[in-house]
């Protein structure tokens, strides 16, 4: 793990920070962790009350600093909500470290993208039972331990993403975690280097909505490559 990955999700308010993610309505209320009450309103998370401010108006992932935490407006199907960024949240103090397993060359495998059909759309479902569509991206066919799999996979402006799941979760590895691809090239020709597999937000703090992988992503093999799990002072 390289000091920009551990800072991204170990700093005061990185990723291990989220302590808190309320959900809002149009009803000023005070939630934990928060200063002041809280509401939506015009598509926007709405502050009031603040000491030493008064209000504040948050568009959709737009974020503030007030005294120790940060508070950021989180939007997901037109809900909002008000996430609570604490460097003293338990996840984030206890945490010491991610386990990885040894960069291994037989990992980085070729496979093939197939762009999804105009109009294709899947269904995607997140930790907290949401689920959601959305345009599908397409699809990878590679082969794994002398098994044709395919991954299906999100298009992110031409940088492909999966997110997957293998047998390696009975052995203590996070139970599903994110691949990021890359762009095929002019043939559709892709490099699939699972070394490059790492844990969803969702493995620092369980106020993440992370999606989950789609059954086609759920091998049945270890993957023995990536990020394993992460590492916590009570571990």
């Amino acid at each position: 793990m390289n000091a920009t990955r551990w800072d991204q999700i170990h700093a005061p308010h990185g990723i291990a920070s989220l302590r808190h993610t309320h959900w809002l309505d149009g009803d000023p209320q005070a939630y934990e962790g928060a200063p002041g009450r809280w509401h939506t309103g015009d598509g926007a998370v709405i502050g009031t009350g603040i000491d030493g401010i008064g209000d504040i108006v948050l568009a959709p992932f737009a974020e503030t600093v007030i005294g120790a935490v940060k508070l950021r407006a989180f939007a997901r199907d037109g809900a909002l909500a008000l996430r609570v960024h604490d460097p003293e949240n338990p996840a984030r103090v206890q945490l010491t470290g991610i386990e990885s397993y040894a960069p291994d060359a037989a990992w980085a495998l070729t496979g093939r993208y197939e762009p999804a059909a105009v109009g294709e759309e899947r269904l995607i479902r997140s930790v907290d039972g949401h689920e959601s569509t959305h345009p599908a991206g397409g699809r990878v066919t590679l082969m794994i331990r002398g098994e044709e799999r395919t991954l299906i996979v999100s298009d992110d402006g031409g940088a492909l993403n999966a997110v997957i799941a293998d047998s390696s979760a009975s052995g203590g590895t996070y139970p599903f975690r994110f691949l990021p691809i890359g762009a095929p090239d002019a043939a559709g020709a892709v490099t699939v280097d699972f070394n490059r597999a790492y844990l969803p937000p969702c493995a620092f703090s369980d106020q993440y909505v992370c999606p989950l992988p789609p059954p086609e992503n759920r091998l049945p093999i270890a993957v023995t490559a990536g990020e394993r799990r992460a590492l916590r002072a009570d571990s």
